[in-house]
This record gives C-alpha cells, sequence and structure tokens, in this order.
C-alpha cells in the first residue's frame, strides 16, 4: 500500500503546517501548489482536471488545504472542491478535507457537529455546499474522505487571518494591537500545529472516515486575556484595542477586506465555543492541544523572526 501523501495549497498556512507535521511523523510527502519548490515541492494547478489528477496520482491520502480567495468563495469554492474530489478519486485514495465552521451560521451554544448546515450568507452557503459535496461523495463510495473543522486560527506561518499580523506583527513592532470584535466574549482560537496535528490524525486513521470532526482545542478565550498573553511574550509597553461593529462598518466602507468581517460577525458578538468532545472520544491517544501562553509565545517568536 502507498504511503504518499499529498497536500494541496502547501504552501498556505494550514497546508505547510500539515506538510511540517507528516514530515515529522515520517510519512512521504507531496507538497501541491502553483509556485512549488523543494524535494517535496510539486507544481500543479488543481482547478483544471488535468492538474487534479497529476496533483493526486498515486497518493494514499490527500489533504485538501486549498481555497480560492476569500471574496471569491461563493463563485469558486464548489467547482474547486469538484475538480478536487474526481482527481482523488481517481487516484484510489482518501481525503481529507481543512474545513472551517462557516455552515452553521449563528448559534447560540456550543459549536457541535450535530449542528445543521444553517448559514444564510454567501460564505456560509459555500462552506455548507462543500462539505455536503464531500460527504455526499463518500455515502457514494467515490471516495472515503472526512473533514476537520477548526476555528479562527493563529501560529508560525498565520498571515492571511484575523489573528495574524493586526495582532502579532503589530505587538511586535510596539504597535496597537487589534482584537476584532467584543473583547471580553469567550472564544475558540485553533493553533495551526494543532490543526495539522488533528488533520493528520484524520489522514492516519479510515475510521474518522464519513464524518465531520471538530479538532481538538484549547479552552475558549477571550480578546483581553489573549492580548495580554501576547504583549507578555512580545515585550514592551502593551497598547491593545478592539474592533467593534460600527468601526468594521465605517471602514469597511472603504476597505473591501474589512467589510468581508461583515457577514461573520455572529461569530465576534457573542460566546464562540467549539465543542471537540467526538475527537477527543474517537481518539483519545492522538489529541495534541498546546497551552495557549506556549502557542502564542511561538507565534510572536515567529513574527520577531520574520521582521
Amino acid at each position: 500500500m502507498p504511503d504518499l501523501h499529498v497536500v494541496l495549497g502547501a504552501t498556505g498556512a494550514i497546508g505547510s503546517s500539515v506538510v511540517a507535521e507528516l514530515t515529522a511523523r515520517g510519512h512521504e510527502v507531496r507538497a501541491v501548489s502553483r509556485n512549488a519548490e523543494g524535494p517535496q515541492g510539486f507544481q500543479a494547478d488543481i482547478t483544471t482536471a488535468d492538474g487534479a489528477a497529476a496533483a493526486c496520482a498515486g497518493a494514499a491520502v490527500v489533504y485538501q488545504c486549498a481555497q480560492p480567495p476569500y471574496a471569491r468563495w461563493a463563485e469558486e469554492f464548489v467547482g474547486l472542491t469538484d475538480t478536487v474530489l474526481t482527481g482523488v478519486e481517481k487516484a484510489g485514495a482518501r481525503l481529507v478535507m481543512a474545513d472551517n465552521l462557516y455552515m452553521y451560521g449563528p448559534v447560540q451554544e456550543p459549536l457541535h457537529e450535530g449542528l445543521p448546515n444553517a448559514a444564510a450568507f454567501p460564505k456560509g452557503r459555500a462552506r455548507a455546499r462543500v462539505a455536503e459535496m464531500i460527504l455526499n461523495a463518500h455515502r457514494e463510495g467515490r471516495v472515503s474522505a472526512s473533514l476537520g473543522r477548526a476555528s479562527d486560527y493563529f501560529g508560525p506561518g498565520g498571515l492571511n487571518t484575523i489573528l495574524g499580523p493586526q495582532i502579532f506583527a503589530a505587538a511586535v513592532a510596539g504597535k496597537t494591537a487589534r482584537w476584532i470584535g467584543e473583547p471580553d466574549e469567550p472564544h475558540t482560537v485553533s493553533y495551526l500545529p494543532d490543526i495539522a496535528a488533528g488533520l493528520v490524525t484524520l489522514g492516519e486513521h479510515p475510521k474518522a472516515d464519513g464524518y465531520a470532526w471538530h479538532l481538538p482545542v484549547a479552552p475558549p478565550t477571550t480578546g483581553t486575556e489573549f492580548l495580554d498573553l501576547v504583549w507578555e511574550a512580545a515585550g514592551g509597553r502593551p497598547r491593545s484595542a478592539s474592533l467593534g461593529r460600527g468601526m468594521q462598518r465605517l471602514i469597511g466602507a472603504f476597505n473591501p477586506v474589512v467589510k468581508e468581517l461583515g457577514e461573520t460577525w455572529y461569530q465576534r458578538d457573542r460566546d464562540w465555543i467549539v465543542d471537540d468532545t467526538a475527537f477527543r472520544a474517537a481518539f483519545p491517544e492522538h489529541v495534541r492541544v498546546t497551552p495557549l501562553d506556549q502557542a502564542i509565545a511561538a507565534t510572536v517568536t515567529w513574527f520577531k523572526r520574520r521582521a
């Protein structure tokens, strides 16, 4: 049986973390991206059928960590997923999808895998459709597949995230670190190396197939607590602030990136707590959760080196 593990979107934050985790566990890795480099790198455009087939050929497991630009999810994510599924099916590989929590929409309880896909906004509907496509392909016998879901993430390499530059890079530079949302509401955050560990565990265990899983996370924190830990690790005079809904609307009027946050503001104005009980029960010997202070310190160190 082949032990080739293929990572799609291998130069992104999650993809590169998965490559590192697979390598550390001794797997043969093919790191796929459009601009791949190095001995593990493999150049392919997986938005095309030929590119996806070439990328997945010979794989035992494929980790789908690629995604369209954030503003293009509604238009492009379903098509990308269809192409990837065809490539995985042709290879006879198992599929692990790096997923998020958008499909649930606004909730008033801890998030668990039994919640319906109730999102009513374009990005949430796209993520729901992608998840349904993958699980339907599993039920139909086209592929064996699982999904690993994570919350807002941070960590080494985490640049395109609301917990990235505006907090860590700002603190390292001695500028104001800004939490987006209500600073005193409990909020689950995910650490990139822990996400990768969870996804690889799904890839190593076929019993994960056919299900969506919330990847293991530390207890929820608040924006205030998070920023305090960032400054403790970064040193210097703490300068912290939060960006509320009113300011998001104002800035979003001329900043399209900030404007995009409006769709998911419900994740930032109330409790946002992820229940990872199912994963912990199914894979008790494979739960890896880095303590929040250690995860933040490692992320600060990475941003300092990058600066």
